[in-house]
């Protein structure tokens, strides 16, 4: 019986070969956009969770709110580790990361940058699973000036992995012993260093300030340990501690700050729930978000629903012309469920060739995706029993779905009707065919909204005025290194054609540098007047370099000895010290951390906001104080040829730094990097949008065609009456064109509640205006229109004497 399913399918879609064409591409489109898609949310699931006792790992992160500023950091302070694992037994062991930007290797008699390092205690690995393919990991960063590296960074360096006891030259001058060689670290993972460094010898992790967050702390609890009480004695003893620390600088209790709003909190993230639920402050690495993974979960299904419609559409519509062979097959005696038997046999056979159709597709695509989503997928991901289970299931689902209700209906119709020609009527009225194309159209509408939006706000973030002037500004790295040689080089690179300024500072609105500290109104250091903020080292070139702007007093000049106790604050940071005229008012800052003494600064200037954070952020305080830094030097350019610019700083850096790396970058490069998944979301959106909008399309055009079809004789009986091809591409496409508009209605209010709850991630956004709805109702309407007015007026060409006759 099967057999005979089978061949009667077989003929049936070779009989029909455009419309079963557009069933199976149109399927396979769908399927292919689905399959990249589980591929990418498999990734993204699949972080950290190679690590061993993945689910026994927490990050401390901080949440700090203090003098009005609210800080939520993926950092705790230099103590906590060793104190936890002390006093908490729930603790098997935790350790430390910590990022000092990269350093200098020298390879022969060349110096290379390496960005990829990351500072760490020994007992990393027994946190987590980082195996070694050369060493012994109880001892590999115990001592000082000892680091491991990764397989691939030793064959780069040494051409081998037996590298364990050589030396690496750090920085030009600082020799580094290689104690162990790790295997390669999965993608799936948020320690993507190359060089992990012991923090064995470095001052600051020896430190005992329980005020000062900068390092990335994570703890590996017993296996069946309780995280509630975990968290509650972590609290506890966060705050023995930070109390302490509290009095003998703030002269404060933690009950008076609390009365005052003040608050110091350490709460626990799972690790494998950093990568898609974390987007805090000082990550070690770039995450995602769980947002992404359910928008481009949900466009998978969208769109095998617009494809599968598309199935059922044109299965419905063809069924006046297989529904002689109905009426035959019951006249001789066939049950309605072998009627449905065999249609459902024909669904599924569409379904398996669209499948393995996809399957190719999918393969051939997946390069291009991987360059789409900034990720290094492999369709192998694929290839595991449950992923091959789910994808059966997929098909038998597809296939199921989109051949129930042609099987069902179909098999429904009553021979006598069917020979007697009395099903045309009923057929044309197709309610439930007008219901899914309404459908498919209001998805693909809404995905071009979401499109439109997300475009929309990239372009809004490109051109806000940010308070600064990110434009032609090159930022020369590492200039550290430099040393006592940096004035000179900075001098110098005055002199060159094209550079209008230069500033010395690794304080930049685009840089990851930041320290806060507290501010005070009075030298009584009362924590009621206490205000956070932003403490920036930078010369008296930093705002006119960057086009910043001065909403009154002065910037630093070298012509007032007494600007080395001035500050310059930013228009947050007026507001929150609540003065009305801040100029001339004297304002006080800690010495340092372990030195509970102020010093005091008068205001000079407030300088307009301007956005150093994400545009997710509010602008926050800032306060600027004339000293040096020389984490890296900006340069203000005004050039028409940029590579002939490039090459003279780059040859005034060798004149100082003969076979140092030349690193630089353009502040606007670096801006746009801050919102580099937001960029991927909108190519990727837009890529699946068009897929949708196509498929859709796929389904309209087979549609229009089969209407054309249906309604030849009457075109003919028009023409000869003397209709015009215009009266007859109006008579085939009002009825679509309404069908449209009804899907624009209908996803209008979801596309605009769907956006605009998107948007509010966003401190600083755009507005959804009417221009994106009417622009989506033009582009849906042209591209419906033109994909059924090609089915229409060739309708309407065709000579009207072969129409009748036919």
């Amino acid at each position: 019986m099967f057999r005979n399913y089978f061949r009667v399918a077989i003929r049936n879609l070779w009989k029909n070969k455009e419309f079963s064409a557009i069933n199976i591409f149109g399927l396979a489109i769908g399927l292919a956009t689905s399959l990249l898609i589980i591929v990418y949310v498999l990734d993204e699931l699949s972080y950290d969770k190679y690590n061993k006792h993945a689910d026994n790992i927490y990050r401390i992160d901080g949440d700090i709110n203090f003098g009005g500023t609210h800080y939520i950091i993926a950092t705790a302070p230099a103590p906590m580790a060793a104190a936890i694992k002390t006093e908490i037994p729930e603790v098997v062991d935790a350790t430390r990361f910590r990022s000092y930007d990269g350093f200098l290797v020298k390879k022969g008699l060349q110096n290379i940058h390496e960005d990829r390092v990351v500072y760490t205690d020994n007992n990393v690995f027994n946190v987590f699973t980082l195996p070694l393919l050369q060493g012994d990991s109880a001892t590999a960063l115990k001592e000082p000036k000892t680091m491991v590296i990764t397989e691939k960074t030793a064959r780069k360096y040494f051409g081998t992995t037996d590298v364990v006891g050589k030396t690496m030259i750090i920085n030009d001058s600082i020799p580094f012993r290689i104690t162990g060689v790790l295997k390669p670290i999965p993608a799936q993972s948020q320690l993507q260093f190359d060089f992990f460094v012991t923090l064995a010898g470095i001052r600051e992790a020896k430190d005992d300030n329980w005020l000062s967050n900068n390092f990335s702390t994570y703890a590996r609890l017993h296996d069946g340990a309780n995280v509630a009480t975990f968290q509650a004695k972590l609290s506890a003893m966060a705050e023995k501690y930070a109390s302490v620390q509290v009095s003998t600088i703030l002269n404060a209790s933690m009950d008076e700050l609390r009365k005052n709003g003040n608050y110091i909190r350490y709460e626990l993230m799972p690790l494998t729930r950093i990568h898609l639920h974390s987007n805090k402050g000082f990550e070690l690495g770039p995450n995602s978000s769980i947002q992404y993974v359910y928008i481009f979960s949900a466009i998978a299904l969208f769109i095998l629903l617009i494809a599968c419609v598309n199935f059922m559409n044109l299965s419905t519509a063809r069924s006046a012309n297989r529904a002689k062979e109905v009426g035959v097959r019951k006249a001789m005696g066939s049950q309605r469920s072998q009627l449905i038997a065999q249609f459902i046999t024909e669904s599924m056979l569409i379904s398996t060739i669209a499948m393995l159709l996809a399957l190719c597709a999918a393969a051939v695509a997946m390069p291009f995706f991987n360059q789409l989503a900034g990720k290094e997928m492999n369709i192998g991901l694929l290839a595991t029993p449950q992923i091959g289970i789910l994808l059966v299931a997929l098909v038998l689902f597809v296939g199921i779905l989109a051949g129930s209700y042609p099987a069902f209906f179909l098999s429904g119709f009553r021979p006598v009707s069917v020979l007697k020609g009395t099903l045309a009527a009923g057929f044309k009225k197709g309610a439930f065919r007008n219901v899914l194309v309404v459908g498919q159209f209001a998805i693909s509408i809404f995905l071009i909204i979401g499109t439109i939006v997300i475009y929309g706000q990239l372009n809004y973030i490109r051109n806000k005025q940010l308070g600064f002037n990110r434009d032609q500004v090159m930022v020369v790295h590492n200039t550290s290194a430099l040393r006592s040689q940096v004035k000179a080089i900075r001098e110098e690179m005055n002199d060159i054609e094209g550079v209008t300024g230069t500033t010395l500072t690794g304080y930049l609105p685009t840089s990851s540098n930041r320290n806060d500290g507290p501010m005070f109104l009075s030298a009584a250091k009362d924590p009621k007047t206490a205000v956070s903020m932003q403490n920036w080292f930078v010369d008296d070139q930093y705002i006119p370099v960057l086009g910043m702007q001065m909403k009154s007093g002065r910037n630093f000049s070298k012509d007032f000895a007494t600007d080395s106790t001035a500050v310059i604050i930013n228009e947050a940071a007026a507001r929150l010290l609540g003065l009305k005229d801040p100029i001339n008012t004297q304002i006080y800052g800690l010495e340092g951390m372990q030195n509970t003494n102020l010093a005091g600064y008068h205001i000079i200037g407030i300088v307009k906001d301007f956005n150093f954070n994400s545009l997710r952020q509010e602008v926050t305080p800032v306060a600027l104080f004339l000293q040096e830094d020389r984490g890296s030097l900006a340069l203000r350019i005004h050039s028409n040829d940029i590579p002939k610019l490039l090459s003279a700083v780059e040859k005034k850096w060798q004149s100082f730094m003969p076979g140092q790396p030349f690193t630089y970058s353009f502040m606007d490069d670096d801006f746009n990097k801050i919102y580099q998944a937001e960029n991927r979301m909108g190519a990727i959106s837009l890529t699946f949008s068009v897929l949708a909008v196509f498929i859709a399309c796929l389904g309209l055009f087979g549609l229009a065609a089969y209407a054309a079809e249906q309604r030849t004789r009457e075109i003919g009986i028009r023409k000869v009456l003397g209709a015009t091809v215009t009266n007859i591409v109006h008579l085939l496409s009002k009825d679509f064109m309404k069908l449209v508009m009804i899907a624009l209605l209908i996803a209008f209010p979801v596309g605009w509640w769907a956006m605009h709850r998107w948007l509010q991630d966003f401190a600083y956004r755009t507005d959804i205006g009417w221009q994106v709805f009417v622009g989506t109702a033009v582009l849906s309407v042209l591209i419906a229109l033109c994909t059924v007015s090609y089915q229409a007026i060739r309708a309407a060409l065709a000579n009207p004497v072969k129409s009748l006759k036919s």
